[in-house]
């Protein structure tokens, strides 16, 4: 009898799959290959005959702020690279900032920027450069970087969403600043403790 119930349920299962005759690999598929309307199909649901549709009056895509095309493109209206960062810098943008760099960018540019990472080390093509010596380069200029790539380097716009692709340019100025200020101009407490070698909680 207890044979028989494993049996007894793979069957009910099977009899209810509505899945015909199509092989396992058809099956993973069917949400892949499932009926629906591709851009300019014809759809006979509405009067136009069209499955586009116009966005509702008054809306606005996500990844664009009215008024203000420069902080979603990181360009001048001329098509330049916008000089300074174009949003409120807080500590919570910082930290967001930070938390996105180390998650993307540190992996070949290294933790503080400078291109010293275990990526690079392994790399037969040219190496990332350091970002912390990039300081002439404006926040746009990373911004769009990090949007469309530069160089060897691909666009990052999937990995990093666009909200925080400022907090990214942030913090990378906030870590060109600590790598190239000078012990000298620290405050007296900061300098006496570098060079006692202590460290900072987060």
């Amino acid at each position: 009898m207890k044979a028989f119930l494993p049996l007894a349920a793979v069957a009910l299962c099977a009899s209810a799959c509505t899945c015909g005759d199509l092989q396992s690999s058809q099956i993973l598929q069917r949400m892949e290959t499932q009926e629906k309307y591709q851009p300019y199909a014809a759809n006979d649901l509405f009067a136009d005959g069209r499955s586009m549709r116009t966005p509702p009056e008054g809306t606005v895509p996500r990844e664009r702020l009215v008024g203000q095309p420069f902080i979603t493109s990181g360009e001048l209206a001329d098509g330049g690279p916008i000089a300074n960062i174009p949003v409120p810098i807080t500590a919570e943008l910082l930290k967001r900032g930070r938390h996105r760099f180390e998650i993307v960018c540190a992996n070949c540019h290294g933790l503080v920027g400078n291109g010293d990472s275990m990526v690079a080390d392994n790399m037969a093509t040219r190496l990332p450069p350091s970002l912390v010596v990039l300081t002439d380069k404006p926040a746009g200029f990373f911004y769009k970087a990090i949007t469309q790539g530069y160089g060897l380097m691909p666009s990052f716009a999937g990995e990093i969403p666009m909200d925080e692709r400022w907090a990214v340019v942030a913090y990378l100025k906030a870590l060109q600043l600590s790598q190239n200020t000078p012990i000298q101009a620290l405050p007296d407490d900061v300098q006496r403790r570098l060079r006692e070698g202590q460290t900072w909680t987060q």
